[in-house]
């Protein structure tokens, strides 16, 4: 007997009524929503025609779509192919749709139902978590992309080839209550195995993160004198965390709330209200220590209380206290506990995707291995990304804009032709568009300049046909590797800068690029020099100097974190950021980097590659000082943090 899935789904829910309201209620042929309408009990009676309704509308602008792509009609965006450009599409509008149907499940539930009531309060679980059980499961992706791939032409055999239905990729309209079907199934097991497979691989991935980390920055410590130092005496920061707090002591960051502390004073003050000009007074004699920010809102708040002379002195000698108790202390592993804030939530990232197995915008492509790329000062990004700002004549005129964008955009010889033809040996053949020249805003003589430099071919140009005839005559090898150096030879634009797309920033035109190349881009006319951004740090060192990317490096680290939803405070970030730009240039955080370059031999060698660090100490006879942690643990002998860093001497008194 084959039993169909809405019978299973009924046959569970009825003994789920069976458990819960006795013998006579469950296993009679009637729906959930009427069983649970007559024992007066709103769980699920959510209008589930409705969301089906809806996912068939999201079919249709699917369908309308496709259709648009079939005839050549459909606009294209980010200077996507046309099939980049569907695919775009189709994923916003199921994405939606997934929306869509999690929010009219979310709506129809009573506030008294027991998952609502976890997903609001934030106990566990989102609105996206209650919208699966409850609405439609969305679209399952595999690598960041939907089911396009499997069989010929089609994900699995039970498709028609070159089907455009999204059901046929993967997208999934059934919720976990009612059931999956045992395609959606199969397709929700594939996006579930991909979660799988990434916190595996990315476990690994993090823990090897954070031994890198801990063994770049364990001997850095907290020297007497207020400055971060390594064991060799070399300055890394002047001042911990730009202020000298502990963040393990402060109150969300700052060294305490002046705000908190003058509204309970108010409860207890009494007495005329302190003028400003005795506020200040008082302020300036109890805040010398402070950083200016934490003065600047200690005054804010002052001034704001309404308090008496005597309350605001009272106020700022117990800000003094606080402020005094909250300062990191000499001799503390400043260096460990950064190491140990910034892994852990790499550990964080890991497991962040597999709760969303599947679901197509919750993909991370950023998270982990971003921040990997940064510790690591990767040369080149895996994606590197602008942001062009725009002077202010052409930041409000869209057309100047696109202007702008055209001339930042690399332009090759390939993206204006419309063929090539040779005859591998005499003369290659050059075809250009007429509708790509215009696109680019290109002209016939711009591409004749730009290839005039070859000395390999002679060049005859009548209207838009560019036969290039070769100087000697060339075997078939030799003719290809022409035409594709001619092919790849730059007519216009900045190199590297492989798309450019505009959007709009509060009331200006903004330039956003794919690919990165800041020196060129800081060339080109109509942009606004100060206010250019790139994601290649390192590129940033070379071109702005080591002070920008320490900044640069601080704020992505920052972004990454905070995509994720993951506070790590900035004084660790700080730290970090100092540690890779002490030296002048960029360090990474690895055997090539920081700890590769640790002035102690047994350091080196604990790390990574033992012998050959051993081998080459002996060779050049390096000295073992066993100033740092590593080589003091492995000979025994005190570390020199906390405690440690004290030598303790007594003068033992002369016998008379």
């Amino acid at each position: 007997m084959i039993v169909k899935s809405y019978e299973i789904s009924k046959i569970i829910d009825n003994f789920n009524i069976y458990l819960f309201y006795g013998k006579n209620q469950g296993l009679k042929d009637e729906s959930i929503n009427e069983i649970l309408k007559r024992n007066k009990v709103k769980a699920f009676s959510y209008d589930e025609k409705q969301i089906l309704d809806d996912i068939s509308d999201t079919y249709d602008i699917v369908a309308d779509l496709t259709s648009q792509y079939e005839k050549g009609t459909l606009k294209l965006t980010r200077g996507m192919k046309a099939e980049e450009a569907l695919e775009a599409y189709i994923v916003n509008e199921l994405g939606k749709a997934r929306v869509k149907a999690g929010d009219t499940a979310n709506d129809s539930l009573d506030d008294g139902n027991a998952g609502k009531i976890m997903a609001t309060t934030g106990a566990r679980g989102s609105a996206l978590n209650v919208g699966q059980m409850a609405g439609a499961l969305g679209q399952q992706s595999r690598r960041g992309n939907r089911m396009n791939d499997g069989y010929a032409n089609r994900a699995l055999t039970h498709y028609k080839e070159h089907d455009s239905n999204p059901d046929a990729h993967g997208f999934v309209k059934s919720n976990y209550r009612t059931g999956l079907s045992a395609l959606e199934f199969f397709f929700h097991a594939m996006g579930g195995r991909e979660g799988l497979v990434d916190t595996a691989v990315r476990t690994q991935q993090s823990g090897y993160m954070q031994r890198r980390l801990i063994n770049a920055l364990e001997h850095i410590r907290l020297e007497y004198d207020g400055t971060v130092r390594d064991p060799h005496g070399h300055i890394v920061q002047f001042l911990y965390g730009e202020d000298g707090i502990d963040v393990q002591k402060s109150d969300h960051g700052e060294a305490f709330n002046p705000s908190r502390l003058a509204a309970s004073q108010a409860m207890i003050d009494s007495g005329a209200k302190a003028t400003k000009d005795e506020i200040e007074t008082l302020t300036k004699k109890y805040t010398k220590t402070f950083s200016p920010r934490l003065s600047k809102l200690v005054t804010e708040a002052l001034n704001k209380s309404g308090l008496s002379k005597s309350g605001v002195e009272t106020v700022c000698k117990k800000g003094l206290s606080l402020y005094d108790k909250a300062r990191v202390e000499p001799g503390q592993a400043v260096g460990i506990v950064t190491a140990q804030s910034i892994g852990e939530p790499g550990t964080q990232m890991t497991l962040r995707t597999f709760h969303f197995a599947g679901i197509k915008e919750r993909n991370v492509t950023l998270g982990l291995p971003r921040l990997i790329e940064l510790v690591d000062a990767r040369k080149k990004p895996v994606t590197p990304t602008m942001d062009i700002y725009l002077e202010k004549e052409n930041k409000a005129n869209r057309e100047k804009a696109i202007e702008v964008a055209r001339n930042v955009l690399q332009t090759k010889v390939s993206a204006l032709i419309a063929d090539t033809e040779t005859d591998y040996s005499t003369n290659i053949k050059l075809i250009l568009s007429e509708n790509r020249l215009k696109e680019r805003g290109c002209s016939v003589a711009e591409v004749e300049a730009a290839l005039s430099s070859n000395k390999k071919f002679k060049m005859e140009v009548t209207g838009e046909l560019i036969t290039l005839n070769l100087v000697d005559e060339a075997d078939t090898a030799t003719a290809i590797a022409i035409r594709n150096k001619v092919l790849n030879t730059t007519v216009k634009g900045v190199p590297d800068i492989e798309r450019v797309t505009l959007v709009q920033k509060d009331d200006e035109w903004v330039i956003q690029t794919t690919g990165s190349n800041i020196a060129k881009v800081l060339e080109v006319k109509g942009i606004d020099k100060r206010n250019v951004r790139t994601n290649n740090v390192f590129e940033i060192a070379g071109t702005l100097g080591i002070e920008a990317a320490r900044f640069a490096l601080i704020d992505e680290l920052n972004h990454t974190l905070g995509d994720q939803g993951l506070e790590v405070d900035d004084r660790y970030i700080m730290l970090v950021s100092d540690l890779m730009c002490s030296r002048g240039y960029m360090q990474q955080i690895g055997r090539h980097g920081i700890a590769g370059t640790k002035d102690s031999v047994l350091a080196r060698a604990a790390f990574e590659i033992t012998v050959p660090t051993i081998a080459h100490a002996a060779l050049q006879g390096e000295v073992e000082q066993l100033r740092g942690i590593t080589e003091n643990v492995i000979v025994g002998s005190q570390i020199p943090i906390g405690s440690g860093t004290v030598d303790l001497y007594m003068q033992v008194s002369k016998k008379k």
